[in-house]
């Protein structure tokens, strides 16, 4: 194949992957804060967070193979899975490859979900959130394109939305805890209801 074409291909489909990793981030905060639109159920907000991770991965394995096929520069199999073994451009290849392994982990765990424990799936399910900024340093490091005004728009708009959507996730969540904490103090304890029922009982006696 062409060297130019798999060039194209490979800086296309690592701006796809970044731009739906960027969605699936925000899907997940907002998914993780329980926050649900009116005419959107939450079971159809998880749905499109599956399959917009689903492409991502797609895309990625695209963008993966077509970089190790492309003979204008060499990176190697090995540079695939281990950091910072990369002939080219180790550093930033290597954060490629972090954020590559972290996000096969959550893949991998979201498959065997049904066979870890809660906490095990969700400790690795974290692994996605350090995953992004991580690759979007590989993008922006690596990439020959990264100084076009359009790519530095889109970094910037993929920053904004995970920044907006971590503040809305850390509002929920702070209003939530607003209101459990003052359910809870308006809920009187068992002990003070007996107490108080046993005082006016003696004040009826008297």
């Amino acid at each position: 194949m062409n060297s130019t074409y798999l060039w194209y291909t490979t800086r296309a489909s690592g701006i796809v992957t970044l731009v739906l990793l960027t969605l699936t981030m925000v899907l997940g905060l907002a998914t993780t804060s329980r926050a649900r639109a009116r005419n959107w159920p939450g079971f159809a907000q998880q749905d499109i967070h599956r399959r917009i991770s689903i492409m991502a991965v797609v895309f990625l394995a695209i963008h993966v193979v077509t970089t190790i096929l492309d003979t204008y520069v060499h990176i190697g199999w090995s540079a695939v899975v281990v950091p910072f073994t990369s002939p080219y451009s180790r550093f930033w290849v290597g954060l490629g490859t972090i954020a590559l392994d972290l996000l096969v982990a959550v893949f991998v765990s979201s498959l065997l979900r049904a066979h870890l424990k809660p906490g095990t799936w969700r400790g690795i399910h974290w692994l996605a959130y350090a995953s992004w900024p991580i690759a979007l340093a590989h993008t922006f490091g690596v990439g020959t394109d990264s100084t076009e005004h359009w790519v530095i728009a889109l970094g910037a708009l993929c920053v904004l939305s995970v920044g907006l959507a971590l503040v809305w996730r850390m509002s929920a969540t702070a209003k939530r805890r607003a209101m459990l904490s003052n359910e809870t103090s308006h809920v009187v304890p068992p002990t003070r209801r007996l107490t108080t029922a046993n005082t006016k009982g003696g004040r009826d006696d008297a």
